[in-house]
């Protein structure tokens, strides 16, 4: 069982709202429309995490970009409702001892397509989250 899960469709911080993106089933995953031709860059995707009633983190949280085209997506925490520093694309983004619980805590995300790609719906990439949960 999952303790802790990703939301999308613009979370508000502190809050409960959002979409839960898909584990494993690809129901509702993110995703952006990118023209290849002109080496296009999404704009920001504002996303939360948030545990299950009853539990939070302890310690660093990690997200990992996994899969065939990671390289092509870049992370950010938040930074008071908009992005904070992007890292480079398929770089880890790693939450220093934020205790996550069961309100969002936000972070972002990007794609970027390159002219040297075929037109494609991939979906070869998935955000991995590393935490340590404990019982509230």
């Amino acid at each position: 069982m999952a303790y802790i899960h990703v939301y999308m469709n613009n979370p508000t911080a502190g809050g409960t709202d959002g979409t839960q993106v898909s584990e494993n089933t690809g129901a509702a995953p993110i995703s952006v429309t990118l023209n290849a031709t002109n080496n296009e860059e999404s704009a920001a995707i504002k996303l939360a995490l948030r545990c299950d009633t009853g539990y939070q983190t302890n310690g660093d949280v990690t997200i990992a970009l996994v899969g065939t085209t990671a390289a092509k997506w870049a992370l950010a925490p938040d930074n008071a409702g908009s992005p904070g520093t992007f890292g480079a694309y398929g770089a880890y983004l790693t939450l220093t001892n934020p205790v996550i619980g069961a309100t969002n805590k936000l972070f972002w995300a990007k794609a970027k397509a390159t002219s040297d790609e075929t037109p494609v719906n991939d979906t070869t990439v998935d955000l991995q989250v590393t935490a340590t949960i404990e019982a509230v």
